[in-house]
């Protein structure tokens, strides 16, 4: 029996019962299905996949892990009405009138046809208008246009995100440029600053202390079983902001967006934590309005037997492949969480490891421009906690694998600079065990300007999270020492950018190729506009967490952020280095992101770390087909 005679049995079974003569038995064969349909037809699919194709067929588990298959993914048979079948918009029972409305998942707005208004109970709860997808998003773009505070955009699209998911996901993947800063950085930052104040309504998993021994309870306290994605945070170092504590849940909440505007990941399989140990902003703690824990932030075992217990949840309530990405954890712990569980886990650091992927994808991209290989090149880092060294690191790995030279020597061109000045031999003793490797033998230097004079970086890249720090002489003295110097300015958000695009272009008087982590805009200078680019982590996370997904990987291998960020570079045109542009246009992201998740998927087949089998023959068009599409779907 096929999986698509099933379905059509459950189909007309649910036909039967709720196409009754009079509306009166219609009514009571609808409360009836919510009694008894215990399993929804999604769940049923689910099962039926690992079995059935849709010709009767053995299918490997790769459609479903990747979403291709799930009643959220519009790229289905059913989505795409490939079958003529319209789609029931059921779960655990028939969702119908009122709450068929207030469901975000299934709510269509004004775009519910007279039929679909007709089936399901909603004359009268909609104005007598019918919209289409395509004039509701032409609507929703226009009035978040009047806003003009930020803050009150970032609110706006939030608001739409809970009550019609497809319509918020179909409005940030068309109009990507514009919406990206709001959902994500800068926005998000101050989103976090003021989440006690702005919070409507749950978004996310909260655990906290208080839930210590309960955390698996807690997990499945979350309606969504099928998770295949979480994005974790404890709040201590969010972007440049410093300790906000449970107000911290905006990073994982925006991420998670992006998982799915971008990458195509199902929003149904993704999960956002924020883990609450306290916090030690003094005026968190002070706020009436503040939403978390009001005490001192857990520190030393207390702390680590907590993220023991969650760690351990999580992959006993999903499984072994549920990919766990941390997200601004304060540097000690960022190393030792991610030094620890990456052995047992499907972990990745985006501070760190997705960080360096971005940063490297362009730096590869840049030699075009600057000329030379990546060991031709000596770097200066103005920072040196996760995000510096986690660069750093892959810089290095990348030289090796190129040059197959020693690591030691791989890593002689890479400079670091952080509080106390240049970190050198001679400090050794005081240093951080994950500073150790780049203390290299030179005499101490106290300033970046000094260090710039005396290092003479052809690159010069900023992780420090303190804004202003790129200051004139110093942008100037990376001119003169360079006919095209390369400076990223990373820092977020941009009141924390190291320098500004206008600077570093005025500065260097038009020589310098430019990036930053939050954006710019184009900057005229001597008659001609500069494009500055933006090393924005949304470039890699996505797909490489789709790339993960698809093909089950097990373990995260450095392998593949170093053939992701090879990926990026390969996606910018020669028309946009003819503009000095490093990294290609976010309006391509989802083609970037199938060709990641293609490339960390391949590796991933041939280091053995791969386990949904057979491996798909193309696998760019196999990651374009897992993709979730936010296209309204066609109720019956």
């Amino acid at each position: 029996m096929s999986y698509q005679l099933i379905s059509n049995c459950i189909r007309q079974l649910l036909e039967f019962l709720m196409l009754a003569s009079s509306s009166s038995l219609k009514r009571i064969n609808s409360l009836f299905c919510c009694c008894i349909v215990l399993l929804s037809l999604s769940d049923l699919q689910r099962q039926l996949l690992g079995v059935l194709g849709d010709k009767g067929e053995r299918k490997s588990s790769l459609s479903v892990m990747a979403g291709n298959q799930d009643d959220d993914n519009a790229a289905t048979d059913d989505d795409d009405d490939d079958d003529g079948q319209p789609f029931t918009p059921w779960n655990v029972s028939v969702a119908s009138g009122h709450a068929l409305l207030r469901s975000p998942q299934h709510n269509k707005g004004l775009a519910f046809s007279e039929k679909e208004r007709d089936a399901h109970y909603l004359r009268g709860l909609l104005p007598p208008a019918v919209f289409t997808q395509e004039l509701q998003e032409k609507r929703t773009l226009h009035l978040l246009r009047q806003y003009q505070v930020p803050l009150h955009r970032y609110i706006a699209m939030m608001d739409l995100q809970e009550t019609n998911e497809r319509l918020f996901y179909k409005l940030l993947i068309d109009n990507v440029d514009e919406l990206l800063p709001v959902v994500y950085t800068p926005t998000v930052g101050e989103a976090c600053q003021k989440y006690g104040s702005i919070y409507r309504r749950q978004q996310g998993l909260y655990i906290s202390l208080k839930d210590k021994g309960k955390i698996l309870e807690v997990l499945r306290n979350w309606p969504e079983k099928n998770i295949q994605v979480i994005v974790v945070t404890d709040g201590e170092r969010i972007l440049g902001l410093g300790d906000l504590g449970c107000q911290g849940m905006g990073i994982p909440v925006g991420k998670l967006s992006l998982y799915t505007a971008l990458g195509g990941v199902r929003p149904s399989v993704c999960l956002p934590v924020t883990i609450d140990v306290g916090t030690k902003n003094e005026a968190l703690l002070k706020d009436e309005f503040y939403i978390g824990l009001k005490q001192k932030r857990a520190t030393g075992e207390e702390y680590n037997e907590l993220l023991e217990e969650f760690m351990t949840a999580v992959k006993k309530n999903y499984g072994e492949k549920v990919l766990i990405q941390f997200e601004d954890f304060a540097n000690h712990n960022a190393f030792e969480l991610l030094s620890k569980y990456r052995s047992t886990h499907l972990v990745f650091n985006d501070d760190i490891q997705g960080t360096a992927c971005v940063v490297l994808g362009g730096l590869l991209s840049a030699l075009k421009l600057i000329g030379g290989t990546l060991s031709d090149h000596t770097f200066l880092f103005l920072g040196a906690g996760e995000a510096g060294t986690g660069i750093a690191e892959l810089i290095s790995l990348e030289i090796l694998k190129k040059t197959k030279v020693t690591v030691e020597e791989s890593r002689k061109k890479i400079w670091l600079v952080d509080s106390k000045g240049l970190i050198v031999r001679s400090r050794k003793d005081s240093l951080q065990h994950f500073k150790l490797p780049w203390a290299h033998d030179h005499a101490p230097v106290k300033g970046l300007l000094e260090a710039v004079k005396a290092i003479k970086p052809t690159i010069l890249i900023g992780t420090s999270g303190v804004g202003k720090q790129f200051t004139k002489e110093v942008i100037e003295a990376m001119a003169s020492i360079n006919a095209k110097p390369l400076i990223l300015a990373l820092s977020n958000p941009t009141s924390q950018s190291e320098c500004t695009a206008e600077e570093a272009y005025t500065w260097s008087q038009g020589h310098a190729i430019f990036a930053s982590g939050s954006p710019f805009d184009p900057v005229m200078y001597d008659g001609k506009e500069f494009v500055p680019g933006q090393a924005n982590n949304a470039y890699v996370f996505p797909g490489f967490g789709l790339g993960l997904i698809m093909c089950g990987a097990i373990r995260v291998h450095d392998e593949f952020l170093l053939v992701a960020a090879e990926a990026l570079a390969s996606q910018v045109t020669e028309e946009e280095y003819a503009k000095g542009i490093i990294y290609p246009p976010f309006k391509k992201i989802r083609k970037i992101s199938a060709v990641i998740a293609a490339k960390v998927a391949s590796r991933a087949y041939e280091l053995g770390l791969a386990s949904n089998l057979p491996r798909p023959k193309d696998l760019v068009k196999f990651a374009e087909s897992c993709m979730y599409s936010p296209t309204y779907r066609h109720y019956r």
